[in-house]
């Protein structure tokens, strides 16, 4: 790291903000559930309500992902950072019926009081 990049990076530091990495989606706020997988995949009804579908294109290919996000905004900033302009092209509502609170939660196993 040079040291302009240095100086940079202790400012940001000072100023509190914090560091993006388009490679890592928690830095977005992000969480991506399902990568370039298809539509039937996506349908499944066990994901929360909050979960978007993303359709980008990569070297003249389509992908969909299925995401989780705070905002619409993020997940775009997300999939533009990581792939370049004119990647995104359609952010839809995902299939998913669970509610996001319970979405991952397990109950415990408690034992029989005597």
């Amino acid at each position: 790291m040079s040291v302009a990049q240095e100086v940079v990076v202790e400012k940001e530091k000072d100023m509190g903000t914090k560091l993006i990495n388009p490679n890592d989606p928690s830095s977005y706020g992000c969480e991506i559930l399902l990568e370039k997988s298809t539509l039937a995949q996506m349908k499944d009804k066990s994901f929360p309500t909050d979960a978007r579908i993303i359709t980008y294109i990569v070297d003249g290919e389509v992908y969909q992902d299925l995401t989780r996000c705070r905002k619409v905004v993020d997940l775009f900033d997300l999939y533009y950072d990581k792939y370049g302009p004119g990647s995104v092209q359609k952010i839809d509502f995902g299939y998913g019926t669970i509610n996001p609170k319970n979405w991952g939660y397990t109950t415990k196993n408690s034992k029989k009081k005597k």
